[in-house]
């Protein structure tokens, strides 16, 4: 009888050790090694002029920002797939993060042809966002999504702001931003339409406090 109380004890013991060994796995993935896109990176229309150096290190500290965005999207997504037991949201989730490693590959790639560097914070943002998206699950489907959508909305303003910002000849970063943009539109919209609930206005602006330190910091470590 002893014996066999503990074999179904098993398979959820092992289950929980898979899951945390996966999440550190892609900490690890997406704060220290390289990343391959499944898109082909964005080109465009109009080739790029060339930069002076003061437009090349302008165009790298927005490119890290987004960069730094990117990391924190991995976080949130896989934290908030750890923390739903609904598949069909999970596996929404799991896609969206797919995407934004297309855009985490789109950024390192530029930021090196600019001659600059990722964000020596990038651990540090990882782990804020983890937990911040742990926090969104644990209150909720609903206000889960609704994390999302405010989340990307904010992306997306943030990256218009970064289109007007880019030196006007390099056209290759605004191909990049104005796509990233464009998906993250697609990420929020489509967890609208799963059943996001509104986040109260305090909270808002405190992702929006959050996010104003986080870039400002970025834009220069």
């Amino acid at each position: 009888m002893t014996t066999a109380s503990a074999h179904p004890a098993s398979p959820v013991q092992h289950d929980g050790l898979d899951r945390l060994l996966i999440s550190l796995d892609s900490a690890l993935r997406t704060v220290f090694a390289e990343h391959a896109a499944a898109r082909p990176c964005p080109q465009p229309v109009v080739e790029d002029a060339v930069l002076s150096e003061a437009d090349k290190r302008q165009s790298a500290a927005l490119m890290r920002v987004n960069h730094v965005g990117e990391v924190c999207a991995q976080a949130l997504y896989a934290s908030q797939a750890w923390g739903t037991t609904d598949t069909a949201l999970k596996a929404q989730f799991d896609a969206a993060a797919r995407e934004e490693t297309d855009h985490l590959a789109w950024t390192e790639q530029r930021l090196k042809q600019l001659g600059g560097r990722t964000s020596l914070l990038n651990p540090l943002w990882y782990a804020g966002a983890y937990g911040i998206g742990l926090l969104a699950a644990k209150a909720g489907d609903a206000t889960s999504l609704g994390f999302v959508v405010e989340t990307e909305r904010q992306v997306e303003a943030h990256l218009n702001s970064h289109l007007d910002r880019l030196p006007e000849g390099d056209h290759a970063s605004r191909a990049i931003v104005a796509q990233m943009r464009d998906d993250e539109v697609a990420h929020a919209d489509a967890a609208q339409a799963a059943g996001a609930k509104a986040l109260p206005l305090p909270v808002r602006g405190l992702m929006r406090l959050a996010a104003k330190v986080m870039t400002a910091t970025a834009h220069r470590i």
